[in-house]
């Protein structure tokens, strides 16, 4: 059976009409299937753009990258592997139907399907009890084991995470303490949004990047504020 490898490709386009569309014609005549294209954000740089793409089978990573970067001007901010496959939502508006069709339920969902619109890995929701107790309100599908194994329902996490409570969505340093020191190694990014309230709050990964700009933080803290909203007025 044909295994085909999924992998995720940040581009900052420089600001001059057709120049995405050249990026595809590039990646296409290298035998590369781009499957999305998500619009991070637009700024003085120019065009931020994540490209979801698959690889023929035996085919090499390296061929995107050398694809993109044959458009002039085009940088390639990261490329790789990307695991989180079976999009459940394909957007925030999409995510924001899932949240309101079960409104009780909406910070779970929130933690469930942040991945997806996201272009992470994983997403968990913590809860803050108290300096020594954070438990895990729930998981999405590829979430990293942080729990201690307590039998604790919800189970509480065998890591010290300083940074909680968080006052404000912003990025995480995979150094802030108490994290897996493999998190440094793999450059894991990591994201966090208080969800309507500063002891409960969804952390993202994305395992070798790309870091979390501004326009995905303050989308993070939309959903996220939308997600308490329901759950408070159900």
């Amino acid at each position: 059976m044909l295994s085909y490898m999924s992998y995720l490709m940040r581009v900052v386009l420089p600001d001059r009409p057709g120049t995405l569309g050249a990026v595809a014609t590039a990646l296409g005549a290298a035998g590369i299937d781009i499957q999305s294209v998500t619009v991070v954000e637009r700024s003085s740089e120019g065009a931020v753009d994540d490209l979801l793409f698959v690889l023929p089978p035996g085919g090499l990573a390296d061929r995107a990258l050398s694809a993109a970067l044959s458009v002039s001007g085009v940088t390639v901010e990261s490329l790789r592997p990307f695991l989180a496959d079976g999009r459940a939502v394909a957007g925030d508006l999409d995510l924001a139907d899932s949240l309101a069709e079960h409104p009780e339920q909406a910070p779970a969902t929130l933690a469930r399907l942040a991945p997806c619109v996201f272009n992470a890995d994983w997403a968990v929701l913590l809860e803050h009890l108290d300096a020594d107790d954070v438990r895990i309100r729930e998981s999405s599908v590829g979430a990293p084991v942080l729990g201690g194994g307590d039998l604790g329902v919800p189970e509480r996490v065998r890591l010290a995470l300083p940074w909680l409570p968080l006052a404000q969505a912003r990025a995480v340093r995979a150094d802030e303490g108490g994290f897996p020191a493999r998190w440094l190694a793999v450059d894991m990014a990591l994201a966090a949004a208080p969800v309507g309230h500063p002891r409960l709050v969804i952390l993202l990964g994305r395992p070798g990047g790309p870091a979390f700009r501004a326009s995905e933080i303050a989308r993070l803290a939309h959903l996220a504020g939308i997600a308490a909203r329901l759950a408070r007025h159900d």
